[in-house]
C-alpha cells in the first residue's frame, strides 16, 4: 500500500474540484481506504481531495520565482493569462492572444475531462463598486463585500456544461442598484453542474454511546414499551406501582402474529398500486436520484375503506385491546427479523449505497443505526414504506380500537370529550404527514440514516404502541373534561400545529425548489454547499422552529387525560429528550458541513428552543 505524501495539520495547496485554480489547504485526515485526503479552505469549507490534486507550497514558491525571472515579454504574457476569464467571471473583452487562446484550449479541455469531479453548485455573486468580486466555484477568501445572487436550478448535458461556464455564464452589473445584505433577499441564481462524487468513508463520530450505549437500547427500548403498556393495565398507574412480570406463554399468540404479517403485507399492496404521482429523492452522494410513489393517502383512504366494510360487518376491534400486549410483541418480533435481513443484505452493498453514519465497521452500532441507507427489493423501498404506511397508519387504527373498546366497556352511547380530543388531534398529525408524504424525502430519516434496528423498532413498534398511548390510558383511566377546558386545549393543540406545518412548509419547499416565485421573499444565507440556510419567517425567529411545533402538539394530546398520573404525559418527556437529541445532533452536523455560514447563521439567528442544554 503505497505510504501518503502529506501529514495532518499540514498546509499546502489544494485544487478546487472543477477547476484549475489552487488554493491554500490544511490537510485534516487521510482515508487509508479510498486514498483520499480530507482537507480544510480557508472559508471553512470541508472537500476529499486525491493526492494527484495537491501540491505542495514549495512547487509554487518556485514556479513564482521562475516566472519572476522570466523575460519582461514572458512576464507580460502572464500577465494576459491572468486576466482570461474564468468560468463566472465578466466578460473583459473578445480579443485574445495567440498564446491565450492556447491556454484557454487546453484548461478547457482539461475541465471537460474532469466532469465526474465537477462543482455541484456555482454561485454567481454580485460585483462590488470598488472591487469586481467574482465566484467560479472556488471558495472566496474574503466576506466583506455584500453579495446577491439568483437561484436557477438546470440540468446540463456533460458536453455542454463546460461550454455554457465558461463562454456564456459572465457576470454583469445590475441595473438597479438595490440596498444589499449579508442575507439575500433578491432574486438568486445556481448552474447545477455534477455533483461531487464522493467515497463514503467510516463513520468516525458514534452516537447514542456508542457501541455500549446502542447495545442498551435494543434491549431498552422493547422493555420500555412494555412497562408503559402494563403500566397502562393497571388500576393504579403511578411509577411506585411496579406492574407485575406477565407469563410469558401469555405474551405470544401466533394468530395475533399472524394479523400482524397481514397487516404489514396489505400495505406494501397499497403501496406497490399504480396510483399517485413518482417524485425523485433529493440527490445522493454519487449524484444519483432515486424514485418514489407518493401514494400514503390513497393507502390511508384504501385503509378507511377497509376499516368501513370491518365494521359494517361487526367485527369486534375491542379483540385489539384485548391483546394489545400481544400485538406490541409480535410487532416487536418482526423488526427484530426485518432488522436481521437488513444487516446480512447490507453485507453485499457496495460502498457508495452505505449509510454515512452507519459505516464505523462496528456490528452492534451499525446493525442498531442502519449499514445500507436506501435498502430496496427492486422498485420497493423498504425505509421509505416503513416511514409512513404500516406503524402511522397503524397508530390510527390502534386509536379507533381504543375508542370502540371504550364505548363497550362503560357502555357509552358515544365516546368521552377527552377521547374524542386525542383521536382527532391525532388523525390530523396522520394525515397531515400522508398528505404532505413529498416532504419526508428531505428529513435526516430519509438522507442520512440507514435502515437499520432503531428505524424499523421505531417505525413499527414504537410509533404505533407508545403514541397511542393516551389513548389506551383513557380506556381504563376515563377523564371527565369541560367544554371550555376542551376549547383551550384544542386552541393550544391548533398553534402547535401552525407552527409545526408552515415551519416544515418553508423549509422542504425551499430546499426542493429554491427558485419558486412563492418563496421570493425569502432571506438566507448561502453556503459553500450551494444550500442557502433559511433566516425569515419561523427560521429566522428560532431555531428548528418545527420542534417548538411538535412539543406544543404533544402537550395538547396528553392534557385530556388530566393529571392523577404522570403517565400519560411520558410522550411529552420522551419527545423533548429526543429533540433534545436532535437539535444537538443537527447543530454539530451544520457546523461541519456549513462551516463559517453556520456560524453567521448563529449569529443572525441565536435563538434555540433548549439553550442551556448543551
Amino acid at each position: 500500500m503505497p505510504s501518503r505524501k502529506f501529514a495532518d495539520g499540514e498546509v499546502v495547496m489544494g485544487r478546487w474540484p472543477g477547476s484549475v485554480l489552487y488554493y491554500e489547504v490544511q490537510v485534516t485526515s487521510y482515508d487509508d481506504v479510498a486514498h483520499l485526503y480530507t482537507v480544510k479552505y480557508k472559508d471553512g469549507t470541508e472537500l476529499a481531495l486525491k493526492e494527484s490534486d495537491i501540491k505542495s507550497q514549495s512547487s509554487f514558491k518556485h514556479r513564482k520565482s521562475q516566472s519572476s525571472s522570466s523575460s519582461p515579454s514572458r512576464r507580460s504574457s502572464s500577465r494576459s493569462r491572468s486576466r482570461s476569464r474564468s468560468p463566472g467571471r465578466p466578460a473583459k473583452g473578445r480579443r485574445r492572444s495567440a498564446s491565450q487562446s492556447r491556454e484557454h484550449k487546453d484548461d478547457k479541455k482539461k475541465i471537460i475531462q474532469e466532469t465526474s469531479l465537477a462543482l455541484a453548485v456555482l454561485v454567481l455573486f454580485k460585483p462590488s463598486e470598488n472591487n469586481t468580486k467574482r465566484y467560479n466555484g472556488e471558495p472566496e477568501s474574503t466576506e466583506k463585500n455584500d453579495t446577491s445572487c439568483i437561484i436557477l436550478e438546470q440540468k446540463l448535458k456533460p458536453d455542454l456544461e463546460i461550454k455554457r461556464v465558461l463562454e456564456q455564464y459572465s457576470l454583469r452589473s445590475r441595473k438597479d442598484d438595490k440596498k444589499t445584505e449579508e442575507i439575500f433577499s433578491e432574486k438568486k441564481t445556481f448552474v447545477a453542474l455534477k455533483p461531487v462524487e464522493k467515497v463514503p468513508s467510516k463513520t468516525k463520530e458514534l452516537e447514542f454511546g456508542g457501541r455500549i450505549g446502542t447495545f442498551t437500547l435494543i434491549f431498552l427500548l422493547p422493555a420500555t414499551v412494555f412497562y408503559l403498556l402494563s403500566m397502562c393495565k393497571q388500576d393504579d398507574p403511578s411509577l411506585l406501582n411496579f406492574p407485575p412480570l406477565p407469563a410469558l406463554e401469555s405474551l405470544w399468540e401466533w394468530r395475533v402474529f399472524g394479523v400482524c404479517l397481514l397487516w404489514f403485507f396489505l400495505q406494501a399492496v397499497f403501496y406497490l398500486l399504480p396510483i399517485g404521482k413518482v417524485v425523485e429523492g433529493l440527490p445522493l452522494s454519487n449524484g444519483r436520484r432515486l424514485q418514489y410513489r407518493i401514494n400514503g393517502f390513497y393507502a390511508f383512504i384504501l385503509t378507511a375503506a377497509a376499516i368501513g366494510v370491518l365494521l359494517y360487518f361487526q367485527f369486534e376491534f375491542h379483540y385489539l385491546y384485548d391483546h394489545f400486549m400481544q400485538f406490541a410483541v409480535s410487532a416487536a418480533a418482526f423488526s427484530l427479523a426485518l432488522s436481521i435481513y437488513l444487516y446480512v443484505r447490507s453485507l453485499k452493498a457496495p460502498e457508495e449505497e452505505l449509510a454515512p453514519g452507519g459505516n464505523s465497521g462496528y456490528f452492534i452500532y451499525d446493525f442498531f443505526t442502519g449499514h445500507e441507507l436506501n435498502p430496496r427489493i427492486g422498485n420497493f423501498d423498504l425505509k421509505y414504506f416503513c416511514e409512513l404506511r404500516p406503524g402511522l397508519i397503524g397508530w390510527v387504527v390502534i386509536n379507533l380500537a381504543m375508542l370502540l373498546a371504550e364505548m363497550k366497556i362503560h357502555n357509552l352511547s358515544m365516546p368521552s370529550l377527552s377521547m374524542i380530543l386525542v383521536n382527532s388531534f391525532q388523525l390530523l398529525y396522520v394525515v397531515d404527514a400522508l398528505w404532505n408524504e413529498e416532504a419526508v424525502l428531505t428529513t435526516m430519516d430519509i438522507i442520512h440514516d440507514g435502515f437499520g434496528f432503531m428505524l424499523a423498532f421505531g417505525d413499527l413498534v414504537w410509533v404505533p404502541f407508545v403514541y397511542s398511548l393516551q389513548a389506551f390510558y383513557l380506556v381504563g383511566h376515563p377523564t371527565t373534561i369541560t367544554w371550555p377546558v376542551a376549547a383551550a386545549i384544542t386552541v393550544l393543540n391548533c398553534i402547535g400545529y401552525y407552527i409545526f406545518r408552515s415551519a416544515n412548509s418553508q423549509k422542504n419547499n425551499f430546499r426542493r425548489n429554491p427558485s419558486d416565485p412563492k418563496l421570493a421573499n425569502l432571506k438566507f444565507i448561502p453556503t459553500a454547499t450551494g444550500k442557502g440556510l433559511l433566516v425569515t419567517g419561523w427560521w429566522g425567529f428560532v431555531r428548528h422552529p418545527n420542534y417548538l411545533g411538535d412539543i406544543i402538539m404533544a402537550l395538547a394530546w396528553s392534557l385530556p387525560c388530566g393529571f392523577n398520573h404522570i403517565l400519560p404525559y411520558f410522550y411529552v418527556i420522551y419527545f423533548i429528550c429526543l429533540l433534545v437529541h436532535r437539535e444537538a445532533r443537527d447543530e454539530h452536523h451544520c457546523k461541519q458541513k456549513y462551516g463559517l455560514a453556520w456560524e453567521r447563521y448563529c449569529q443572525r439567528v441565536p435563538y434555540r428552543i433548549f439553550p442551556y442544554i448543551y
